[in-house]
């Protein structure tokens, strides 16, 4: 392991591999405390060559907030450009080992898994007759800025030192220096997988005290679901998960200086549903008959169309071509997200929702023209339906181009396949296997789905 550091860390390849990634992702354009970006190629062919270990120093965080759903924030501490990248060349070699040690059903941040992929494992878990009928839900409480760092530098096979560096480094906020006793911050490169290495162990310890196979797995039927710091716990009744399953996971996350939720953290029954990764897992019971669904949540629902109405509402001043623009890929987005899902009607009530908030932004554009002057500008009746909203976008070069709303409705429906809990991305035996999903997931696209 030490070896695989030092022949990465220390390599030309490894530190362009590095200084690529921190200026071709999304956070590109957002500065540490020290304002520095690398755009030019000059810039970055100086970073990679400070990219050095010895006088290595990071700089502090630089701390902002971004808004939750339920009217919080949730704070973000942002490493310099040179830091990210010194992450990211430590990550090289660290995140195969994080995929070899890691718990099976854990599937956030992790490369060829994804949410789809967890909700899958729900489904399978919950969905027969004879499987689990109550769920833990659980949440941990701002796991990332509370992770021991004791524990970390006791149990993070890495370069101790410099991990010491990077969790000590502190953040800048209204100018001052606050240091950082606890915690990694959300906004590193490394965070994720330092987090997810912290959780993995808890699938170990449940399937050692509630074995998956013989008669206690009939009697037990725990299984653990984890995405990131969300995750949901099965088990045959109430009291099991209550009175044995939370005590091992209490006991679990206080060794690494973590603690549930005790708002968040419920326990229900599958016939009263619960809303894991913005969907709903359910089982409807009519009669003899059992009908398990899996739908977009409410509450997921209700987030994306306030999204959507603000947006339109504050686009007064955009074109129709403009302000599609910028809606498709939102909408798109979103309906991809739970396009594996039960989801259609849903989609319908969405699309539906769309229109009457576009119809009141083109009324109020044209308050003084009649409902059929601006039903005709703005859904013209052309091809088979004759309700699209539709624009005109001018391109870079002058050249004009119709453009119309993309409607959820239009994504296809369709069953995920779940990656196999013990697949491994590092492991060359595995590469045909995951060669055929990148086939399968690109013939979808190309479908347009």
């Amino acid at each position: 392991m030490k070896a695989l550091q030092h022949l990465l860390t220390h390599s030309f390849s490894g530190k362009a591999l590095a200084a690529e990634r921190v200026t071709e992702n999304t956070g590109k354009r957002t500065p540490g405390v020290d304002g520095a970006l690398w755009k030019t190629p000059e810039q970055k062919a100086e970073a990679i060559q400070s990219l050095t270990q010895r006088g290595y120093h990071p700089l502090p965080l630089r701390r902002m907030y971004i808004p939750k759903s339920n009217g919080g924030r949730r704070s973000l501490s942002i490493p310099t450009m040179r830091d990210r990248a010194m992450q990211a060349l430590y990550l090289l070699a660290l995140d195969p080992v994080s995929e070899t040690t890691a718990d099976p059903n854990s599937y956030g941040f992790r490369r060829g898994r994804s949410t789809a992929d967890a909700i899958e494992a729900c489904f399978i878990a919950l969905c027969q007759k004879d499987r689990a009928q109550w769920v833990l839900e659980g949440d941990i409480r701002s796991c990332f800025d509370r992770i021991s760092h004791e524990w970390l530098l006791a149990h993070i096979p890495m370069d101790k030192a410099m991990l010491a560096k990077w969790l000590k480094a502190g953040y800048l906020e209204n100018r001052r220096l606050f240091p950082t006793e606890e915690g990694t911050p959300q906004g590193g490169i490394c965070s994720p997988v330092i987090a997810n290495m912290a959780l993995d162990g808890l699938e170990r310890l449940l399937a050692a005290h509630f074995p998956k196979k013989g008669r206690e797995a009939k009697r037990t039927k725990v299984n653990l679901i984890l995405y990131a710091d969300d995750f949901c716990i099965t088990g045959a009744s109430k009291e099991l998960l209550e009175q044995e399953v939370m005590s091992l996971v209490e006991q679990f996350l206080s060794e690494r200086g973590l603690q549930l939720s005790s708002e968040k953290t419920v326990i229900t029954h599958i016939e009263q549903g619960f809303d894991f990764l913005g969907q709903t897992v359910r089982k409807y019971q009519k009669g003899k008959e059992a009908k398990f669904f899996i739908t977009p949540s409410k509450k997921n629902v209700k987030a994306f169309l306030a999204k959507i109405r603000k947006h339109i509402k504050k686009s007064r001043n955009l074109t129709a071509g403009e302000l599609i623009a910028e809606l498709n890929p939102q909408i798109r987005g979103w309906a991809l997200y739970h396009r594996h899902a039960v989801s259609k009607d849903v989609f319908h009530a969405v699309d539906h929702e769309i229109f009457k908030a576009l119809w009141v932004w083109a009324q109020r554009r044209h308050p003084h023209k009649t409902r059929w002057w601006i039903k005709e500008k703005y859904w013209p009746s052309t091809g088979p339906n004759r309700w699209v909203f539709t624009g005109i976008l001018k391109g870079e070069e002058g050249q004009i181009r119709v453009v119309r709303l993309h409607s959820a409705d239009s994504i296809r429906i369709e069953r995920h396949t779940k990656i196999r809990a013990e697949a491994n991305p590092y492991d060359p035996a595995w590469e045909p296997y995951f060669e055929k999903r990148l086939d399968v997931q690109m013939v979808g696209t190309l479908k347009g789905k």
